[in-house]
């Protein structure tokens, strides 16, 4: 009888990212909110978990991530924290907790950091916060960047379509993501812009570029919620569903309703 144990499975830091990068490794993300999903896709095999400020929709339905406050993305990130063995662990900064100064996309960094025990931040934008992004890195947060649509701006913008389609906003792209790479970013999600500018950026790049509806670069990232089929309502182009669990839950659901009202649940075997 074999008395190997299984090897315990390394944790993926944001060294190995680039690393992965550098050997063509695509990287996997997802996003999580609760201690219970992120176990599971963890265990799964997940490299990143982003403990995105799409909180704000999915979990409490508003209708932009706008909203949800930095005590809420920190309680959010601690069950996460609790939950995650293997994989990087990132968290949002929200709406308004950056923007505003360096010193106080600092204190936010850190609070982050020391009260969910996270591995990192993310927050948007390029040359509009380059002072947020060096501030932050200088008392050794790593920093995910974020470019192309940015929900966070999506009154300025008043739109969710693609991003970066003209020539200026393509070009600005491009400068804001070598911006990014020369601050010390360790990676860069491109979100919902032309495949061909993703793909020249993250070709350029050091850096990994983590794609949502940005055609084929580094790595890939979607809304847990989404994927899983959760949602109903959320269809882009660039979403695949991997499953149907808002259907699955529902039938699950209706049998207990049926079984209770009927006196069929508990049953003998489910009685002390």
């Amino acid at each position: 009888m074999s008395t190997q144990s299984t090897p315990e499975r390394k944790r993926i830091t944001t060294h190995q990212l680039q690393e992965m990068k550098q050997r063509g490794e695509k990287i996997a993300m997802l996003t999580a909110y609760d201690y219970s999903m992120a176990r599971i896709i963890d265990r799964a095999g997940i490299d990143v978990v982003l403990v995105g400020d799409s909180a704000s929709n999915v979990m409490a339905g508003n209708e932009t991530t706008l909203p949800i406050t930095l005590d809420q993305m920190i309680y959010h990130a601690t069950g996460v924290v609790k939950a995650v063995k293997r994989a990087l662990v990132v968290v949002d900064i929200p709406f308004g907790y950056y923007q505003g100064s360096s010193g106080e996309a600092l204190r936010s960094s850190i609070r982050i950091m020391k009260e969910s025990g996270a591995h990192a931040v993310k927050l948007e934008g390029g040359s509009e916060v380059k002072d947020s992004v060096l501030r932050i890195l200088s008392a050794g947060v790593p920093v995910m960047g974020h470019l192309g649509l940015m929900p966070q701006s999506i009154y300025k913008f008043g739109t969710y379509n693609v991003r970066a389609r003209e020539e200026s906003e393509a070009a600005k792209l491009i400068e804001d993501a070598k911006l990014l790479e020369e601050c010390g970013c360790f990676a860069l999600v491109l979100e919902k812009i032309p495949a061909a500018l993703a793909e020249k950026v993250a070709a350029m790049l050091r850096i990994p570029v983590i794609g949502i509806g940005a055609g084929s670069v580094d790595g890939q990232v979607l809304v847990m919620q989404d994927m899983l089929g959760i949602t109903q309502e959320f269809n882009p182009r660039f979403l695949r569903r991997y499953a149907d669990l808002n259907a699955v839950v529902t039938s699950a659901v209706g049998k207990y309703i049926t079984d209770v009202k009927a006196s069929n649940f508990p049953g003998p075997e489910e009685k002390y």
